[in-house]
């Protein structure tokens, strides 16, 4: 199911809330473009290495990106590398210190 089409502001996770706010879309408009940081158009946000809900971990895939990458570790590095650019581009602040923890434990799998 998609958590990008059609949300509500009631029911919406905690995770859509956060990505959403820290981007700056519209809480209140269900039917807005999300960008997928990896191209396309986004309906599914990704929790990148663990369940942990903030900004840092958030991503916002196409279904088939999802499918495709993730829960595979060779792939985290590239998204965690993505996703890290996307926030500088889009000016959210963050915690580098989280990605460098995360992006230096997934770098022996990225040639796997």
């Amino acid at each position: 199911m998609s958590v990008l089409r059609g949300y509500k502001i009631k029911s919406m996770k905690k995770h859509t809330k956060i990505y959403l706010k820290s981007l700056g879309y519209d809480l209140g408009d269900p039917n807005q473009f999300i960008q997928s940081e990896l191209g396309g158009k986004a309906v599914d946000l990704h929790h990148i290495v663990n369940r942990e809900n903030r900004i840092e971990n958030l991503i916002a895939l196409t279904r088939e990106q999802h499918q495709k990458h993730g829960e595979v570790k060779k792939d985290m590095c590239m998204l965690l590398r993505t996703h890290r650019d996307f926030l500088i581009i889009n000016s959210v602040e963050f915690d580098n210190n989280w990605f460098k923890d995360k992006i230096s434990y997934y770098e022996p799998y990225e040639n796997d």
